[in-house]
């Protein structure tokens, strides 16, 4: 085989590995210039968003989110801070959840183990418009909708959650160190607590990012629950400030700026938790 043959064989898997490449920029392509647009279209007066279409950013960011400040006298911070309370409150109480759950489902042997768990697996895939009707009739026979605790409540109990936590401390939590804990005298709730735990977080982090970008980005649950607009998270606040836009253009610029800065806080929760999927799976082990 001469040396030109060699070279083209070695660079026919080279052409080939180039596909998923390309594929995969596409993609991010295709997922980051909504991103771009937003970015810079928030940077722009109302006249130059819409005399012409470009990327050229413009020189009204500050006075845009002046505007939104002063719009009802600040009622966007209120639906950022609902936001913040109601993704913040909802993923940590679910994350609990999920980790007593998915740690019980995972350690204990018990009757319909398997059969609670396939309910589990069903309601992952049960589609959460289904459920959304359902829940506010129960919570209206409980006299809660409208209130805060309205949006709260239906959110503790993740079944992807849970299964995300069942699968995790199978993986990361060894029967032996369990063992071992029970032996020097912790209890199950000790055990749970100063053992496995730990062990979890790397996953439990996860958990609580899935849920807090979940919950921020949920407008279907509030749509139904609230009525107050004092109560509304940022996804339903903005989607009324864009439907009073098709009597008042310049709202517009309102919602694209809002829309800019309720992407800012996921960015900092992600770039934030980021360094503790770093953490060693056994150090909850070495520190008990």
């Amino acid at each position: 085989m001469t040396a030109q043959a060699l070279r083209q064989g070695r660079a026919a898997p080279r052409r080939v590995a180039l596909l998923p490449t390309a594929a995969l920029l596409l993609g991010a392509l295709y997922c980051l210039v909504p991103v771009a647009w937003v970015l810079v279209a928030s940077t722009k007066a109302g006249d130059e968003l819409f005399s012409t279409f470009t990327f050229a950013p413009g020189t009204g960011l500050l006075d845009n989110i002046a505007d939104l400040s002063a719009y009802r006298d600040g009622v966007y911070w209120r639906w950022m801070a609902n936001s913040v309370l109601y993704a913040g409150v909802g993923a940590v109480l679910s994350c609990a959840v999920s980790a007593l759950g998915g740690y019980a489902l995972a350690v204990y042997r018990f009757r319909g183990r398997e059969a609670v768990f396939g309910v589990l697996l069903a309601g992952v895939l049960m589609p959460p418009v289904i459920l959304a009707v359902p829940q506010y009739l129960l919570l209206a026979e409980a006299d809660l909708s409208g209130s805060r605790l309205s949006v709260l409540l239906p959110v503790l109990l993740s079944p992807y959650g849970i299964y995300l936590a069942r699968i995790y401390a199978t993986a990361a939590v060894p029967s032996d160190v369990l063992e071992a804990a029970r032996m020097d005298g912790a209890g199950e709730w000790r055990t749970f607590r100063t053992v496995a735990l730990p062990m979890m977080l790397p996953g439990l982090v996860t958990i609580f990012l899935f849920q807090f970008v979940a919950i921020w980005n949920n407008f279907l649950l509030p749509f139904i629950m609230l009525s107050d607009d004092e109560k509304f998270p940022m996804t339903l606040g903005l989607y009324t400030l864009l439907n009073q836009g098709s009597n008042s253009p310049s709202l517009y610029t309102l919602v694209i700026t809002g829309s800019l800065l309720a992407v800012l806080p996921l960015i900092a929760l992600f770039l934030f938790i980021q360094r503790f999927w770093s953490l060693d799976l056994l150090t909850g082990a070495v520190k008990s």
